[in-house]
C-alpha cells in the first residue's frame, strides 16, 4: 500500500515538473527551428541562423537598454529604501507596528493591474509625463519589498547586543554599520537585490501601464506574439531574458538557504 502510494507521489511529482516546464522547453527548442512562422512538432530542422538574426534586429536594442536600466535603478531604490525600512521594522516598537508591516507587504501581494492602474491614475493626477522614471517608481513598489524581506528575515536573528557592544568598545554608528552590520547583512542584501532585479527586468503588468509609448524587452516580446515577424527570434530573446532572471534567482536561492531567510517571500 505505501509502496502505491510511494509511486503515485512520484508519478504525480514527474506530471507537475512537465506542466510547468516543458512549455519552457519548447521555447529553447522553437529558438532552434528552421521554420520562420509556424509550430510544427517535430521542427522540420534545427539552426542557429535565429541567434545571428536577433543580434542583427534593431529594434531590440532599445528594449533591452532600457529593461537594464530601470531594473538597476529600481534595484538600487530597493536596496537602499528596503534596508532603512527593514532596519525600523525589526528595531523599533511603536504603535501601529504590525499594521504597517501589512502595508509595506501589500504591494507584492496586489495583483499588478491594481498596482499599475493607481500608478497610472497618480501620475495623470500630479501631471507627470511618462518617462524611464515613471516605470522605475512602479518596479520599485515590489523591488522594495523584495528586499525588506530579506533584510529583515536577517535583522531579526541578530543580536541587538552586537550593536550595543560596538558602541561600548567606542566604534560609531558608520562603523557599527561597516564592521557589524553590513557583513551580517551583505548575503541577505545582495539575494534580495538579485531577485529584485530579476523581477524588473521581466515585469509586464505595472510596465503596461506605467510606460506609454515606451517599450521594454518583455512588452516588446508581447508586441512581437501578437504581430508575428520572425517567431524564432521571440523564442531567442526569450531565452535570454530566462537567463537574465533565472541566474539571478538561482543565486539568490544559494544565498540564503542556508537559514531562516526568504529570497522574495510571497512572490
Amino acid at each position: 500500500m505505501r509502496s502505491e502510494a510511494s509511486w503515485g507521489l512520484k508519478i504525480a511529482a514527474v506530471a507537475g515538473l512537465l506542466f510547468l516546464h516543458l512549455p519552457i522547453l519548447l521555447i529553447f527548442l522553437y529558438a532552434f527551428t528552421t521554420e520562420e512562422r509556424t509550430y510544427q512538432f517535430p521542427p522540420p530542422g534545427l539552426t542557429t541562423q535565429w541567434f545571428g538574426v536577433a543580434w542583427n534586429r534593431e529594434d531590440i536594442w532599445p528594449p533591452l537598454t532600457l529593461s537594464l536600466k530601470v531594473a538597476a535603478i529600481s534595484t538600487a531604490l530597493a536596496m537602499i529604501l528596503g534596508t532603512l525600512v527593514a532596519a525600523a521594522m525589526a528595531r523599533a516598537r511603536f504603535f501601529g507596528r504590525d499594521q504597517i508591516s501589512l502595508l509595506i507587504l501589500l504591494p507584492i501581494a496586489l495583483p499588478g493591474v491594481i498596482t499599475g492602474m493607481s500608478l497610472r491614475s497618480a501620475f495623470g493626477i500630479m501631471d507627470i509625463p511618462f518617462s524611464t522614471w515613471t516605470i522605475v517608481l512602479g518596479h520599485a513598489t515590489f523591488c522594495i519589498v523584495i528586499v525588506y524581506n530579506n533584510a529583515v528575515a536577517r535583522m531579526r536573528r541578530l543580536s541587538g547586543g552586537i550593536m550595543e557592544a560596538s558602541a561600548d568598545l567606542g566604534a560609531n554608528a558608520f562603523q557599527t554599520f561597516r564592521y557589524i552590520l553590513l557583513p551580517n547583512l551583505g548575503t541577505a542584501l545582495l539575494a534580495g537585490g538579485m531577485l529584485a532585479f530579476a523581477l524588473s527586468f521581466d515585469e509586464v503588468i505595472v510596465t503596461t501601464f506605467t510606460a506609454g509609448q515606451q517599450s521594454t524587452l518583455p512588452i516588446w516580446m508581447l508586441n512581437e506574439l501578437v504581430r508575428p515577424r520572425q517567431r524564432p527570434v521571440t523564442n531567442v530573446v526569450a531565452i535570454v531574458v530566462f537567463a537574465a532572471t533565472f541566474v539571478p534567482i538561482l543565486i539568490a536561492y544559494y544565498l540564503t538557504r542556508g537559514g531562516n531567510d526568504t529570497a522574495g517571500m510571497g512572490k
